[in-house]
């Protein structure tokens, strides 16, 4: 059973609003399905807009955040537990270190990294976390269209597939999370070098 998920998203607060909306039905509906949040530690954008709702529910915040983020006065002040880190690097692995399994809301670059390097992980083995792309508003269509593009053409195994799920909505992303099975979908040596 998941407790607790890692979610990346935007630190923007000049989005859509329809974007803050959708990250706080899915921090509520993570608290009410007793499933806390490790995030960013920021006070803004999309991944506070979910964080203040898990803990408005009466869920718990986990923040991780590195020092230079921290030192332009950005963290917030509720989580109920903070981790510093010295960067972005470190800042990720204390994120998976801490969570279950994670959401990628929409997001910049930073949210695009984080998510790739999360499906990498699964990929290899080092992980069987559920990774769910939460595609608000068709956000990730694109990507998504290219992570098809990168498949068919051999880049990527057809079991790249199975690695992530496409909510289209929050409540697509906690109903997956609520009944998610663990499966080993790791790419062997055979899916890379046999033709």
């Amino acid at each position: 059973m998941i407790n607790n998920v890692c979610i990346f998203a935007s630190s923007c607060n000049y989005l859509e609003e329809s974007y803050y909306q959708a990250a706080k039905e899915l921090g509520e509906l993570l608290a009410k399905a007793d499933i806390d949040i490790v995030y960013g530690g920021s006070c803004l954008g999309l991944m506070w807009a979910c964080a203040e709702q898990v803990k408005k529910n009466g869920g718990r915040i986990t923040g991780v955040m590195p020092q230079k983020l921290h030192d332009m006065d950005v963290f917030s002040d509720y989580c109920d537990e903070f981790f510093l880190t010295p960067c972005m690097r470190s800042r990720k692995a204390k994120m998976d270190e801490l969570s279950q399994a994670l959401i990628a809301l929409p997001g910049g670059f930073g949210t695009l990294e984080e998510l790739s390097e999360m499906i990498v992980q699964k990929q290899l083995g080092y992980n069987q976390k559920a990774i769910v792309i939460l595609n608000t508003k068709g956000f990730y269509d694109k990507l998504l269209d290219f992570f098809e593009e990168i498949i068919n053409q051999k880049f990527a195994n057809t079991k790249a597939r199975n690695l992530y799920f496409v909510a289209q909505t929050p409540q697509d992303a906690v109903n997956y999370l609520k009944n998610y099975m663990p499966e080993d979908n790791a790419i062997k040596k055979e899916d890379i070098y046999a033709r």
